[in-house]
């Protein structure tokens, strides 16, 4: 059903870097600079995909995004979800004592297979979760053939 993705160390690395960077720049050399660009620069939310006998399902935590800014396609077997968390403006900057929750912009794109019928699909938004379904098509179910 979903195409098989090349493993990259080097992305890996460069994430445990990322991390191994900020646990130090925070703890011993504070500095605004890593907070704003964590609040101000894209996220990527955690995603769940499996499936059962009639469907792929992708599931993705979107604490804090409103339905409305939303945006799942689907075109030449890439399945993308994105759209924006906003930052909220209730609290004055000179408030915060520590900001770790990102907002802006997200996008995230997934393999699936090219037979699909888009107007089968179904999403549905709940509790900052989204659920999409995708029902697999009538060739890719698998036959049960009866022994006598």
């Amino acid at each position: 059903m979903m195409n098989l993705v090349t493993w990259n160390p080097m992305r890996e690395m460069e994430t445990l870097q990322n991390r191994i960077n900020r646990l130090f720049d925070g703890r011993f050399f504070p500095s605004s600079s890593l907070d704003d660009d964590m609040s101000v620069g894209n996220w990527r939310p955690v995603v769940d995909i499996y499936e059962n006998e009639d469907t792929l399902v992708v599931k993705a935590e979107l604490p804090g995004v409103d339905k409305k800014d939303i945006t799942v396609d689907l075109k030449d077997g890439v399945l993308t979800l994105s759209g924006k968390r906003s930052h909220e403006k209730e609290v004055k900057e000179e408030n915060y004592y520590r900001k770790e929750r990102a907002y802006g912009s997200f996008h995230r794109s997934f393999n699936v297979t090219a037979e699909i019928d888009p107007d089968k699909i179904k999403a549905e938004f709940k509790d900052g979760v989204l659920k999409v379904e995708i029902p697999k098509p009538e060739e890719k179910k698998p036959k049960k053939i009866a022994v006598h």
